[in-house]
């Protein structure tokens, strides 16, 4: 059993990456916060776990708050210290849960941007398909958009991903969890193009194993698709800050919900863990619906006179 603060927190984030495999990013996240609370435990004469109470974790959060830092990652500090206190007292160093009845600060969540579903029609016209580089194009963004993917699961997605005959694609997301996402007749046509006529041609003899090239032969880079993406809506007459991948991901998920999809199988498809994160897609599209009646209805403010 560890005795120090440090050590104890040592032994909490190497529990969290090999036996709970969590990913190496949320782990180094919680290192981050855990290592600023113990210096606040510290300074306050605390050195080892059984001796924490909740005035500790309440002066910590309280000092976050008026550092300036936001809720959101308050939050998160809130969530790494429940952990860890939780392991704590599974592991008998900690008698009770000193977060009891501690709630996690609230932060207003700001709506996700999204594309009208006639923007993002724009964004496809606007590719050449007279060249290799187009028809790639035009085969990321179907599928983008079509399977509601996050950019870097779309650059890596590897040949061996895509199930044509199927019609779906097999995707490794946040900390290495699989899912399968289905992909429509049209993106399934955009990547038949690609594949038969554009991917060889890029390759030149090479051999790559993802599935979206380069005229270098690579991979594609999150960046280099992002810049692409920017001169194609300048090209289609948008504005570019308004375009992104995650919002054609938004977009994915929102004309979805439009379309009369269930909430869980979105949520299956963005490989969402928490069903609250995809919920905030429902208060994006009752938005859309009121923005539709604001311009079209006779008694909207659009149509006023």
């Amino acid at each position: 059993m560890a005795e120090t603060l440090d050590g104890a927190v040592d032994a909490f984030l190497q529990h969290a990456l090999l036996e709970r495999g969590l990913a190496r990013n949320s782990v180094d996240a919680y290192g981050r916060d855990l290592s600023r609370f113990v210096a606040h435990a510290e300074a306050a004469g605390v050195h080892r776990v059984s001796e924490l109470r909740r005035e500790h974790v309440t002066g910590f959060l309280a000092g976050l708050e008026a550092r300036g830092l936001g809720a959101r990652s308050r939050a998160r500090a809130l969530v790494a210290l429940r952990r860890f206190l939780r392991f704590e007292e599974i592991d008998g160093a900690l008698e009770g849960d000193p977060l009891e009845g501690l709630h996690a600060p609230r932060s207003a969540q700001p709506l996700p941007r999204v594309l009208r579903p006639d923007e993002t029609e724009a964004l496809l016209r606007a590719i050449d398909l007279q060249t290799p580089l187009g028809l790639r194009d035009r085969a990321m963004l179907e599928v983008l958009y079509g399977a509601g993917l996050r950019v870097s699961e779309l650059v890596g997605l590897p040949l061996s991903g895509l199930d044509a005959r199927a019609g779906l694609v097999r995707v490794v997301g946040k900390g290495g969890k699989e899912r399968i996402v289905p992909l429509g007749d049209a993106a399934l046509r955009a990547v038949e193009g690609y594949l038969s006529q554009a991917r060889a041609a890029l390759l030149r003899g090479r051999r790559a194993q993802t599935l979206f090239v380069t005229r270098r032969g690579g991979a594609m880079t999150r960046q280099n698709f992002f810049e692409r993406l920017r001169a194609l809506a300048r090209r289609a007459g948008i504005d570019p800050t308004r375009v992104s991948p995650h919002v054609l991901r938004h977009a994915f998920a929102t004309d979805l919900l439009d379309g009369g999809a269930d909430l869980r199988s979105v949520q299956e498809m963005l490989g969402h863990a928490d069903l609250s994160t995809t919920q905030v897609y429902t208060h994006v599209s009752r938005t859309r619906l009121h923005d539709l009646v604001d311009r079209r209805h006779p008694r909207g403010r659009g149509r006023a006179r």
